[in-house]
């Protein structure tokens, strides 16, 4: 966990892979424990912290998680995320090439709960959610591409979905059709940036997370830099 904003009312961190968000039947220590954790040091608070969770990142997936530090800031933005008032931005490292280089994805996702997966249709089901994405080929190797995906819907594992629907599975994601995992047990997605209007002091924040270690994610590093 590193933080890479910071103010009276918002602390945003950039999850590792692995991390959970909020606590779950593994018992493990979940990031929102950390941050608490963090600012009662930082802040020598004696007592309990508040720390509010705004939405959620898959475990094996990295990048940003935006937490409430006030009881006004957790209820702005949890409508504003209700509202889609906040732009969230992925990197996707995919092994095929989309259909087109950019596009959009409109389906209906059914959530199966034993499975702890979601499964996307073409047309609405009884129990579907409608998920909105766009995305964007933003960079290639040999053997992958490098999606941005720009998320207009909060649905259950959603992109992981939409996007082994279209063919274009998440390396590392073998709950949707990957072959391999990764070494470390995440999948290449990276919540790599988001937007949004301060909900206290109504200030633009614009929030970019650094991409994770490993060689292909170095690749498609130098790639950016190179074009820059």
């Amino acid at each position: 966990m590193t933080v890479v904003y910071e103010d009276n009312h918002i602390i945003i961190v950039n999850k590792t892979v692995s991390e959970i968000v909020q606590g779950d039947k593994t018992g493990d220590t979940p990031l929102a424990e950390t941050v608490k954790q963090y600012l009662k040091e930082k802040y020598a608070k004696p007592g309990n912290v508040f720390l509010g969770v705004t939405h959620r990142l898959d475990r094996p997936v990295s990048g940003l998680v935006v937490f409430a530090k006030t009881g006004k800031a957790l209820a702005r933005l949890n409508d504003m995320f209700r509202n889609g008032e906040v732009r969230k931005t992925y990197w996707a490292i995919v092994k095929e090439m989309p259909p087109h280089e950019e596009g959009e994805l409109v389906h209906y996702l059914v959530r199966n709960e034993k499975q702890n997966k979601s499964y996307a249709y073409d047309r609405e089901r009884p129990g579907s959610k409608k998920a909105i994405l766009h995305y964007r080929l933003v960079g290639r190797s040999q053997n992958y591409c490098l999606l941005e995906v720009d998320l207009k819907t909060g649905r259950h594992h959603q992109i992981r979905c939409q996007l082994a629907k279209m063919g274009c599975p998440i390396k590392g994601d073998l709950k949707y059709g990957f072959p391999r995992s990764n070494p470390d047990g995440g999948i290449c997605l990276h919540a790599r940036s988001v937007s949004f209007v301060h909900p206290v002091s109504k200030q633009l924040v614009e929030v970019e997370a650094p991409l994770p270690d490993g060689t292909l994610w170095n690749a498609f590093r130098n790639l950016q830099a190179d074009r820059d």
